[in-house]
């Protein structure tokens, strides 16, 4: 059985815990859910997404999927669209927090009930919200690579890159204060650059390409998403930063998501942490949440479920690495899928 497999296993029986009829196979009352997300880019998009719609049709629910590519008018259009149609409930991948924002206060208005999964709206005090600590798992990650940092040298300052997200994005904002907290905690010590990516690999190529050349001293290196890991070694490589743990010149790194490729290159040793995003509490939560909201006929929840996440670093690789959503896909072939 494989992890997915799990999780749907897991949500109908959990579900039992609110009544929820709707995820019982024989169920009298399938619900129509809209499932609005903005892309498919990502690994760890592409795994909720799986989660998600696999979970609720293997229940009986009809998922009517919508797409908006990035697009945040569309988005809003699209789930218009879904509320005319009389849907029972939304689930909701938004474009940013003002979108989100927008579209759980339409879903209400319309008496709609709706769950925004992992990216959470700027305003908490409507729908279901299941978000991830982003601030605290990026601490955590972080954190593991100050220490083995500040022992490799033990004065003098070090050089810190942080590769921010898109700030419009209050996960990246959450990853970005988790970095300060933890740098913060021994300031004196480093010197921090910031690279902005904007979630765009292009931009942050562009960007940590300027950044390594202005001072190619680098000790140590966050980056706000672990999707680009390939653009970062792109850069490194090439001038002698991209190398394992214990050789010299080694790069103290971390990331946050958990997807396949930071799992590979903690195995490899080239970076040493992430923050992992625990994909399969968060669909489960979101799912649970939205069907027992169903189920009950509140069209307006109200609920704030976050994700406590963790950090898998070489350290914890041996007993925690099944637990990390992207050693999963890993396991399972994933970027051998892709090569």
């Amino acid at each position: 059985m494989t992890r997915l497999q799990t999780l749907a296993a897991g949500t109908i029986l959990g579900a039992a815990t609110f009544g929820a009829a709707t995820l019982t196979g024989g169920a009298a009352s399938a619900a129509n859910i809209c499932f609005s997300f903005v892309d498919l880019e990502s690994q760890f998009w592409v795994a909720g997404h799986q989660a998600i719609t696999k979970t609720l049709t293997d229940a009986g629910n009809t998922v009517i999927e919508r797409n908006a590519n990035e697009d945040a008018n569309r988005q809003l259009e699209q789930v218009r669209d879904c509320i005319a149609q009389n849907v029972d409930g939304i689930i909701l991948i938004p474009q940013d927090g003002e979108t989100a924002t927008t579209i759980v206060a339409e879903a209400q208005d319309a008496d709609v009930p709706i769950a925004v999964f992992n990216r959470p709206p700027s305003d908490l005090s409507k729908g279901i919200v299941v978000v991830a600590d982003n601030a605290t798992i990026a601490g955590q990650a972080v954190d593991s690579i100050v220490d083995k940092a500040l022992a490799a040298k033990s004065d003098g300052k070090l050089n810190a890159i942080i590769v921010v997200g898109d700030l419009g994005d209050p996960n990246a904002v959450g990853r970005k204060d988790g970095f300060y907290a933890s740098i913060d905690k021994h300031k004196y010590r480093f010197n921090v650059t910031e690279v902005a990516s904007n979630w765009d690999a292009a931009t942050a190529l562009s960007n940590l390409e300027s950044a390594v050349t202005a001072d190619p001293h680098v000790d140590l290196l966050f980056t706000s998403s672990d999707f680009l890991w390939p653009t970062i070694r792109s850069v490194l490589e090439p001038r002698g930063l991209w190398k394992k743990t214990g050789e010299d010149g080694h790069v103290w790194m971390a990331g946050l998501d958990g997807d396949a490729t930071a799992c590979q290159l903690i195995k490899d040793g080239f970076i040493d942490s992430t923050g992992v995003q625990d994909l399969y509490f968060e669909a489960d939560q979101s799912l649970q949440a939205i069907l027992a909201a169903i189920d009950a006929g509140e069209a307006q929840p109200n609920q704030v479920i976050q994700d406590p996440g963790f950090a898998l670093t070489t350290d914890n690789l041996g007993t925690r690495e099944m637990d990390m959503w992207g050693c999963v896909l890993l396991s399972q072939g994933f970027l051998k899928n892709k090569s």
